[in-house]
């Protein structure tokens, strides 16, 4: 008896530790426990308090294009190791590593869709590949992406979620902020609209040249939108930053983006303004 009661204390304990294990989850921003469905089934967002947790690229463009109008273009191509760049590993390691684990070519998917039957050209970064850092293969991938449009005199929307530069590959890196600003004029001489969407994280050179350059900004709610974070800001400067700095609301209110969109509206706001802007 003694043994059998000692077994299913046992039992009931490690029962206790898996139970609900997938099935629920506790939002980090109000502490309410939901089922887990329940954030999927409204696409990431807290149903209590409207925090907007990170959605894949391919759910992005999933939620945004017409169904069954998206043609990835730009597949393979691979960043070289220009600084033969070694941390804990190789450059290139990390990049085959990364690549198997996630599933993923790089940081950026682009390709070609439908908007309410409007052709677009739509580009996402993939957050999940080495923090959505930016290095030569984004930035190519985001130029072709801009000259497409120009071309095909389409409009171009970009989704933006990025930690910034990639470290790994130094000044052509950074040389990706100049060329993707530059293919973006193309659109603008062609005459058609950019739409850039503002998630949460975007911040380094990513926010510091195209991601702010829209026609329209757009971001989500609470986003963390600027060049340096918060913390390096205050020690550099010495002051203590105003509340909510440089959260989307903040640059909302000091002009630097036009409109905040709950997720479930950014199909149709998009839609509206790419039917002022193109007609």
């Amino acid at each position: 008896m003694a043994w059998f009661s000692k077994n299913r204390a046992t039992i009931d304990a490690s029962e206790k530790k898996t139970i609900g294990r997938g099935v629920f989850r506790r939002c980090e921003s109000c502490g309410a426990t939901l089922k887990a469905e329940e954030f999927t089934e409204n696409l990431e967002v807290c149903p209590e308090c409207n925090h907007h947790y990170p959605m894949s690229a391919e759910s992005w463009v999933e939620l945004l294009l017409d169904p069954g109008s998206f043609e990835e273009h730009d597949i393979g191509l691979v960043s070289g190791d220009p600084l033969a760049f070694n941390d804990s590993k190789p450059y290139p390691d990390r990049v085959r590593a990364t690549r198997k684990k996630t599933g993923v070519d790089d940081a950026m998917m682009v390709g070609s869709g439908t908007v309410e039957g409007r052709g677009v050209q739509i580009g996402a970064f993939v957050f999940r590949f080495m923090g959505g850092s930016m290095g030569s293969v984004v930035g190519e991938k985001i130029a072709r992406m801009f000259e497409r449009a120009a071309e095909r005199k389409q409009p171009a929307i970009l989704l933006s979620s990025s930690g910034g530069a990639r470290m790994q590959e130094g000044v052509l890196s950074l040389m990706q902020m100049a060329k993707t600003v530059s293919a973006l004029g193309r659109v603008r001489e062609a005459g058609m609209p950019f739409v850039s969407v503002l998630l949460h994280p975007t911040t380094g050179g990513v926010a510091a040249s195209f991601a702010l350059l829209g026609d329209v900004n757009i971001a989500e709610p609470r986003a963390l939108i600027g060049f340096a974070g918060p913390r390096v800001i205050e020690n550099t400067i010495r002051q203590k930053l105003p509340e909510g700095f440089q959260r989307s609301e903040f640059l909302l209110d000091h002009g630097m983006i036009d409109v905040i969109a709950q997720r479930r509206e950014m199909r149709a706001t998009i839609a509206r303004v790419l039917g002022h802007l193109v007609g």
